[in-house]
């Protein structure tokens, strides 16, 4: 029974080595590491399966002599211990062996660290700034830039709807890239330590207010990618996604001259005089997607944490002391400052919405004009 039992074992040990041999299942292996769609992560895989194989190899030669011994030198067979006391040839074996495996493993991976921080020259640089909870991306020399907050549907969240294919993991506005060019990104953060993470790119870097982190990728294969942010940054923190878009060049121009067209209307609509109800239709989508996390859709906020907003003296005071609190922010508080995050439009309907809504009928209609003078 016992001989069997061994067997046994033995065969699903060697079965499982098997499995991870073979190159074609283990890249199909659903609990592999991903092999990405960069250099880096293309390293970051094959350095992965390279120290797996070591890890595995030296487990079926330890755990096999360990079974063998058993099996074959058992007491029920009369085996008798071997009396022995120190072996120098032993002792040099276990010494250099295991040195010759850490410098075969230390080599390439030494040889992926020196390539993911190589400095060089880019064909496009990103500044990314981690807010609670969402993403800043800027595109250095382009005039381009935009904040990417979480899409999915509160009704998802709250399980009053069938969650989608990409649940927590849908923004409003991706990161898009093109393909074969070398991306840079200088990662900062606005109020708390972030960290900007896609797996398909094989990279993480951490978002630390005050300081800029630096990584680069180059991208091979056109599609959707998406990531999380990876360090706890707050009570929002599940819900703070990353997609990025890499497309051909071409694609990526027409989109890159769409966003320049979009900001240029904008900036020629700051100057004008916007109604009321198109105040409240905007603002009502941008305290979606920037202010219900933390105050909630209702506006009630969460008694005792983050302070509710109907009927509260800053939506319902006077309109200079609501402006310069979304502009500025409170220190002390999680009350971000939204100057740098939204434009002169969105802060002025957010600020229309918040004042006249829930019940705030306080008739205050705010210009985009006059977020441009509170600035």
């Amino acid at each position: 029974m016992f001989v069997s039992k061994i067997k046994r074992l033995l065969t699903a040990v060697v079965g499982f080595v098997l499995l991870f041999s073979v190159g074609g299942a283990s890249a199909d292996y659903v609990l592999n590491l991903r092999q990405g769609v960069t250099p880096i992560s293309h390293d970051a895989y094959d350095l992965h399966m390279f120290v797996f194989k070591i890890c595995v190899s030296i487990a079926v030669v330890v755990f096999g002599a360990m079974f063998i011994s058993i099996l074959k030198h058992r007491k029920s067979k009369g085996a008798v211990p071997a009396q022995f006391h120190e072996s120098t040839t032993v002792e040099i074996i276990w010494t250099v062996v295991p040195f010759l495996i850490l410098i075969a493993m230390a080599i390439p991976a030494t040889k992926a660290l020196v390539v993911a921080e190589k400095p060089g020259q880019p064909d496009l640089e990103i500044k990314v700034t981690g807010y609670q909870w969402k993403w800043g991306y800027e595109y250095l020399g382009e005039n381009v830039s935009f904040i990417s907050a979480l899409s999915t549907p509160t009704a998802q969240i709250y399980n009053k709807q069938p969650k989608g294919p990409n649940y927590l993991l849908e923004v409003d506005h991706p990161l898009v890239v093109p393909v074969h060019k070398r991306v840079r990104m200088m990662i900062t953060a606005g109020d708390v330590i972030h960290s900007w993470w896609v797996p398909d790119l094989g990279m993480k870097k951490d978002a630390i207010p005050g300081y800029i982190n630096e990584m680069w990728f180059n991208i091979e294969k056109e599609g959707t990618y998406r990531g999380q942010c990876a360090e706890l940054c707050g009570k929002d923190h599940g819900f703070m996604p990353i997609v990025v878009i890499a497309k051909n060049e071409a694609d990526y121009r027409k989109w890159l001259a769409e966003q320049k067209s979009k900001k240029a209307a904008d900036s020629a609509s700051a100057d004008r005089d916007w109604s009321m109800d198109e105040l409240k239709m905007r603002g009502k989508k941008v305290f979606a997607s920037n202010c219900a996390a933390c105050h909630q859709a209702s506006g009630m906020g969460v008694p005792g944490v983050f302070p509710a907003l109907k009927g509260s003296s800053v939506a319902t005071g006077p309109k200079i002391a609501h402006i310069n609190t979304v502009l500025h922010g409170r220190p002390g508080t999680a009350m971000s400052a939204f100057a740098k995050q939204l434009n002169d439009i969105d802060l002025a309907a957010v600020i229309t919405y918040e004042r006249n809504a829930w019940g705030n009928n306080t008739g205050d209609l705010v210009q985009p004009s006059e977020i441009k003078a509170a600035r």
